[in-house]
């Protein structure tokens, strides 16, 4: 390990590591730090995401990386109505370990240094500007100087706060889950189910993901003004009572998902931050793996191009948050009024809207048609719907 480089990314998670082998694809030279001991553990997620999705910025699609294969979705209504959805695409659910390991491997054939067990502790700041980082690897202190920071920390990045950007989410906006990964459930093999219901997850939703073999992920997500009346694992140990008395507890994971707008403020002189570090997350599914692997291309690109021209300036890093408003952040900016929106019906409102999705033939339902189904059934939503594109 040197003392300097071009660019020291903190994080080796999707956003970290895809940033990593961009940039230095572009001829900078990379550290990236990961805080862990071992890449891709622990996992802190669903494991779900799409095929095109991981196709926009990974070429080939590792079999290694892929439990089971998805083609249908069922919702369940707070009555008990299932409405089976058939996706226009393959969806995975993922073996995180082995595809976050595999993606940071990526990085270093590109030329990225790799180091486990290095907690960064701070900023490095020369003339009041950023430059570099200070972390703790194996009992000693170190400090290392970069042109440019790259904070890829999670939802609790610390490197925002410390450079000045406010990286506050409200309560409501802060997705509160937890997650089992159990084995012994007879599920089918290829259907996600997902639960609506103030019973079961109110704003929010309960997911199972099949893995295969038995096993599932399962857990939901609410909002943190709902968490702090109820746990969500209090809500999850009650679902597992009643559904999966007698399923096996493999891991168990808790934490906070930031289904809100992206940071205003993603760049500063000498630093970015991508992934959930910069709230870069669906709000509405709280998926972050295909946001984290588009925002790391872009930011990876954008970076590697500032060092060959010897100007990491805010302004020479603008080109960046542009680009993913254009390829993701302004879908979110959608997707976060339509979280609002769903957040706020009824289970009522939710049977009616289980009703009338089972009166669309399967083959001709789709997230449009079972919307306008929706809204025929409830005529009272359409005002609130309209809220949502405007």
């Amino acid at each position: 390990m040197r003392d300097k480089y071009d660019i020291v990314i903190v994080g080796a998670g999707p956003a970290g590591s895809t940033t990593a082998r961009f940039a230095a694809y572009a001829g900078a030279s990379v550290l990236m730090l990961e805080k862990d001991r071992d890449i891709g553990i622990p996992v802190r997620c669903a494991e779900g995401a799409s095929d095109a999705g991981l196709r926009a910025v990974l070429q080939n699609i590792d079999e290694r990386w892929i439990e089971n294969r998805i083609s249908d979705v069922f919702f369940h209504s707070p009555g008990g109505k299932m409405v089976e959805l058939q996706f226009k695409q393959i969806g995975y659910i993922l073996n995180r370990k082995i595809f976050d390991y595999d993606l940071a491997q990526m990085a270093a054939k590109e030329g990225v240094e790799v180091l486990t067990k290095a907690y960064v502790n701070d900023l490095v700041r020369e003339n009041d500007k950023i430059a570099g980082v200070k972390f703790a690897h194996m009992g000693k202190n170190f400090s290392v100087r970069a042109k440019l920071v790259v904070g890829a920390d999670g939802v609790e990045s610390r490197i925002g706060r410390w450079a000045g950007i406010k990286t506050q989410t409200k309560m409501r906006d802060m997705e509160t889950c937890a997650q089992y990964t159990v084995h012994d459930v007879n599920l089918t093999g290829d259907h996600l189910h997902l639960f609506f219901s103030s019973k079961i997850a109110p704003q929010g939703y309960l997911w199972i993901f099949p893995k295969g073999g038995g096993r599932a992920n399962i857990g939901l997500g609410i909002s943190g003004d709902a968490a702090a009346k109820k746990a969500p694992v209090c809500y999850l140990n009650e679902f597992m009572a009643e559904r999966f008395p007698h399923a096996s507890v493999l891991n168990s994971v808790a934490g906070g998902v930031p289904c809100d707008h992206t940071l205003k403020t993603i760049v500063l002189d000498g630093l970015m931050l991508v992934g959930d570090a910069a709230h870069q997350v669906n709000p509405v599914s709280g998926g972050g793996i295909v946001p984290a692997l588009v925002a790391g291309q872009i930011a990876g690109q954008v970076a590697g191009r500032a060092i060959h021209n010897g100007d990491v300036s805010a302004k020479s890093l603008q080109d960046y948050p542009k680009r993913w408003h254009k390829a993701e952040g302004r879908n979110h900016q959608i997707f976060y009024k339509l979280k609002n929106y769903i957040n706020r019906l009824t289970d009522e409102e939710l049977e009616g809207i289980a009703e009338a999705g089972l009166k669309v033939p399967l083959e001709k339902r789709s997230m449009i048609t079972l919307f306008k189904a929706a809204l025929v059934q409830k005529p009272a939503l359409v005002l609130d719907a309209i809220k949502v594109f405007t």
